[in-house]
């Protein structure tokens, strides 16, 4: 008879590979969204045709191609804001839109430390679709702001702050509920295709802002705005977070079990030994083994943690520069319109698909998620100089210079933080899951803040001096991940000396009289048997 009276044929892990196969397509549509609603900004602040970021609609004197740099005349212009634009008295557009960048991606570091915290100690899917209607809100009011006919930089600024800080609800929830669902045994290759959300959501985002640029650009914000928000309902009602256990029932049968502290191993025992058990409600035998949060520090402790997350800082570095800076790098060298700039720019993002997928295939057959990114991050240090070979056209280049620089980010965001944070010494806490994705992410946030800002600040002494930053970067995150460390089980398995040891995660070190296996296991050493409720 099978445990669900519901359940297909095949039980219950007909179910699992099922709710496995959503979770995993609602997780990409989801972080697809998050990425959606970040990529206009990039478009829409390149100088082109029309109305684009920071034109008063009306404005006296306006005329196609001012942007947020345009000198605005308009009397609700306060704090003495000078929105620059090339050849429209505006030497200092590109800080501007470097201070933009900025306010959502340090907003972004600073959240993401904080978020991985309570992505344990709430309901994942609560928190995901929160997190996601709050993005689609601060999204629509930035793109709001031109229909309002708002000039006021700070107004943006601030709804950056907040959009980044809503934000990083995002990342930690969905590789916890991911890494709830699929082991390590071909973690790399699915969350290496699985990652393409990243990618795909930029190209989605540069379309979708690209068809309003020269038109109305605050359409570019409310419909991703809407989208996203969208996106949040529907994980709200459907995103299954972990896997379904049955509940257990405990029997403490009259059989011969361990001597406690003391005592002669082996040696029968007589039932009264079950005096020894704590008298407790019977809710807290069914349930309260579940993993324990673990702390910030636990988690920093962990091998390989501390590394990966520097090596994620410089590689995150290039990527959102990149990401970033792309589109008006290729107006400005290729002397392209807003629009086929962006479009142009979405073959980095493809070759950041190819990349990903690649970079985990390779870590799975190797075993070696750091000689991997190592590898490609040698390769892409002279591929982002543009250290070609002739060969190679202009959109080849993008690809090619996009799977390389994405490849490594992808695989330390994904695979890498999901095996750190199911690694052996956490014994099975897959808590640990939302806070060490928070710490490796947050740390690499704060690589994604200074790689704008530094492009804006290096790029009026020209690009070539921008692309000696991106290739120090990435030569830096090349070292620090040649410095992970190949250590096995170093933090040790808890060890209780109690008549009844009880680790946080379910897990114990049989020294005292019994010893209480995982929920799910029917028996450790004939002392207690789990048995499913009939």
């Amino acid at each position: 008879v099978s445990p669900l009276p519901f359940a297909p044929r095949g039980g219950i892990s007909g179910w699992s590979r099922r709710y496995r196969g959503l979770t995993l397509l609602l997780t990409f549509l989801c972080y697809t969204s998050y990425h959606l609603s970040r990529k206009p900004i990039s478009i829409v602040k390149v100088p082109g045709r029309g109305d684009t970021l920071g034109t008063p609609r009306g404005h006296p004197g306006g005329h196609p191609g001012e942007s947020l740099g345009t000198p605005c005349r308009d009397p609700r212009d306060t704090l003495g804001t000078t929105w620059g634009h090339p050849g429209e008295n505006g030497d200092n557009y590109k800080e501007l839109f470097g201070a933009l960048d900025n306010a959502f991606l340090v907003a972004y570091a600073v959240g993401m430390f904080v978020s991985g915290i309570f992505g344990e100690r709430l309901p994942l899917r609560y928190y995901l679709s929160s997190g996601m209607l709050l993005s689609g809100l601060f999204t629509a009011l930035f793109g709001l702001g031109y229909f309002w006919n708002i000039h006021v930089l700070w107004y943006f600024i601030i709804i950056q702050i907040c959009n980044g800080l809503v934000q990083t609800t995002g990342w930690p929830a969905v590789v916890a509920c991911v890494g709830n669902w699929f082991g390590k045994g071909k973690r790399g290759l699915i969350m290496g295709i699985w990652n393409s959300h990243t990618s795909v959501g930029n190209i989605l985002g540069s379309l979708i802002a690209g068809a309003w640029v020269s038109s109305a650009w605050g359409l570019s914000f409310v419909v991703p705005g809407v989208i996203i928000a969208s996106v949040g309902l529907i994980c709200f009602f459907f995103l299954v977070e972990r896997e379904w256990r049955p509940r257990l029932r405990m029997d403490v049968p009259e059989l011969p079990v361990l001597a406690g502290a003391g005592g002669d191993v082996g040696k029968p025992a007589s039932i009264t030994a079950k005096k020894n058990l704590p008298k407790l409600p019977w809710n807290f035998w069914c349930w309260s083994f579940g993993p324990a949060a673990i702390s910030f520090l636990g988690a920093l402790r962990i091998p390989g943690v501390v590394e990966f997350s520097l090596c994620l800082l410089f590689a995150k570095l290039v990527s959102y520069t990149f990401l970033y800076w792309l589109p008006l790098y290729i107006v400005n060298v290729a002397h392209f319109g807003a629009k086929e700039a962006g479009d142009l720019s979405t073959l980095f993002d493809v070759g950041g698909i190819l990349g990903g997928i690649i970079a985990g295939l390779v870590s799975d057959y190797t075993g070696g998620r750091a000689t991997t990114c190592c590898v490609m991050l040698v390769v892409a240090a002279p591929m982002v100089g543009g250290v070609t070979p002739v060969a190679l056209s202009p959109p080849a280049m993008l690809i090619v210079c996009g799977g390389l620089v994405n490849g490594p980010y992808a695989l330390i965001t994904t695979a890498v933080s999901a095996d750190l944070g199911t690694h052996e010494s956490l014994q099975g806490n897959a808590k640990a899951l939302s806070t060490v994705t928070a710490i490796i992410d947050g740390t690499g946030s704060v690589g994604a803040a200074l790689g704008p800002l530094l492009a804006g600040l290096i790029s009026p002494t020209g690009w070539n001096n921008v692309f000696y930053m991106l290739i120090t970067a990435d030569v830096l995150a090349c070292l620090v991940g040649a410095r992970v460390p190949a250590r096995g089980r170093d933090l040790g398995w808890c060890h209780w000396d109690d008549p009844v040891g009880m680790a946080p995660s379910g897990w114990c070190h049989q020294d005292g009289a019994i010893g209480l296996a995982p929920l799910g296991r029917h028996r450790w050493d004939g002392a207690i048997q789990m048995v499913p409720l009939g």
